[in-house]
């Protein structure tokens, strides 16, 4: 007599991940968690692009015209590059000649490193963190560069504006953009000084019914939220007024951002560098919790 066949076990499920990126950031970090075996789906949380506010479009212009009158110029983040260097203008035209003036480039982390190398900038102008750096970020960045400030060294920093509505829904720009006001006080405290421009216009995004309902099914199943942004984070909140996130985990790339996922009340909150590699293995970690 022969005995009953056992059901075999359900196969494992393999970790789930939101990526939460600008739509073109976020479909190369889903081809990549998904080569390593995760199902990876974006649900973009932030809109990039060009400013449109003619006040900012003058300012980018016009610091565009300046740079060789720069001891160095920061870049936020690789958007901050991309469009900064547009290919229709003359500063991406006119790389040999930045090279020549010897201003400096600063980048926060690899990605606006990365960014900064296939705009056409030579490695030997460009500064920033190592790869062994704890985290990527201003603090990192300052690390390095400090001994570079001296008295009247003038430094630029190129960041985002973010759009809101008026009060009759028309859209419109915040001046000069947000961010990186820690560097800026380094180095007026060391004897420099500082401008801003802001070179892209970040939006809050427009989900649709799925995106929604992808949302709030994330919100409770497992899946693991990679966040990268503060902003991206206050957005989703926005969108979903009410969501509890009690059962939510996320994955945030920055204390910074951790510290907000958890003043909006994620169950489960985690940290890691930014680097695709170690992004994986932290989702992968988290799943088997």
């Amino acid at each position: 007599m022969t005995q009953a066949h056992q059901p075999l076990p359900p196969a494992p499920q393999p970790p789930r991940a939101i990526v939460t990126r600008p739509s073109h950031d976020a479909a190369a970090w889903v081809a990549r968690l998904q080569a390593q075996g995760i199902a990876a789906q974006a649900l973009p949380l932030i809109t990039i692009g060009p400013v449109t506010s003619p006040a900012l479009r003058e300012s980018l212009q016009q610091a565009r015209s300046r740079l060789s009158g720069y001891h160095a110029v920061m870049f936020v983040s690789g958007n901050a590059v991309q469009y900064f260097f547009e290919s229709d203008q003359p500063a991406a035209r006119n790389l040999q000649t930045l090279a020549a003036i010897k201003t400096r480039f600063w980048a926060p982390g690899p990605g606006t490193l990365s960014a900064l190398l296939q705009a056409g900038l030579a490695p030997e102008c460009i500064d920033a963190p190592g790869a062994e750096a704890a985290q990527f970020d201003s603090e990192a960045l300052w690390q390095v560069v400090a001994p570079q400030i001296t008295a009247g060294a003038r430094v630029l920093i190129v960041r985002g504006s973010t759009t809101h509505a008026d009060t009759h829904g028309t859209p419109i720009a915040a001046e000069g953009g947000n961010g990186r006001d820690w560097l800026a006080r380094q180095i007026t405290a060391a004897g420099g000084a500082v401008d801003f421009v802001a070179a892209y216009e970040r939006g809050a995004p427009v989900l649709d019914a799925d995106q929604r309902a992808l949302a709030r099914v994330a919100a409770s199943d497992g899946s693991v939220w990679l966040l990268s942004s503060s902003e991206a984070l206050a957005n989703l909140c926005a969108v979903l007024p009410g969501q509890h996130w009690g059962a939510a985990r996320a994955l945030a790339t920055h204390p910074r951002i951790a510290q907000t996922a958890r003043a909006a009340g994620f169950g489960s909150v985690h940290e890691c560098r930014p680097e695709p590699d170690e992004v994986a293995a932290s989702i992968k970690s988290i799943h088997e919790q």
